[in-house]
């Protein structure tokens, strides 16, 4: 099938797909005569498998070490068993970092008194005065899908 019907089948857009095979995530397909890419089965699959692991914020290494450990299917489960556990420990770590926020946030918000002037506004204020949040918890920016081990 070509990658427009693949993009369809797994919903994942025909930049993406090329952008998995140019990273190494998902295998080069056969040409066609007529230079098409012609995708099999093995490659829906393949997208389904990334696609999910997406869904639950894995990194693109994570993914490659899933990958790579599927490709053994006599070795033993231990080291995707310990990747997740990696992976949840870092997603246990974004929640913190989101309480944080969120109570930042809200402090930010109660110090509104809603009818004052811009002049006098507290949420303003506070934001010219807050701690940055990399300052505040030490992990500098954090972009949504990143790890830091």
């Amino acid at each position: 099938m070509k990658i427009g019907q693949v993009s369809k089948q797994t919903g994942i857009p025909v930049e993406t797909i090329r952008y998995y095979e140019k990273v190494g995530l998902l295998p080069e397909p056969a040409r066609e005569d007529s230079g098409y890419r012609r995708y099999g089965n093995e490659h829906v699959q393949r997208l389904a498998f990334i696609r999910r692991c997406r869904t639950l914020d894995m990194t693109q290494e994570e993914i490659r070490e899933l990958l790579h450990l599927a490709q053994q299917p006599g070795r033993n489960c231990q080291d995707v068993d310990d990747l997740l556990a990696r992976h949840l420990n870092h997603v246990r770590a974004r929640l913190r970092e989101l309480q944080d926020l969120e109570q930042e946030l809200e402090q930010l918000r109660d110090a509104c008194s809603n009818d004052g002037t811009m002049a006098q506004c507290g949420i303003l204020g506070g934001l010219t005065e807050a701690v940055k949040p990399a300052e505040k918890n030490g992990h500098g920016n954090h972009i949504p899908g990143s790890h830091g081990h």
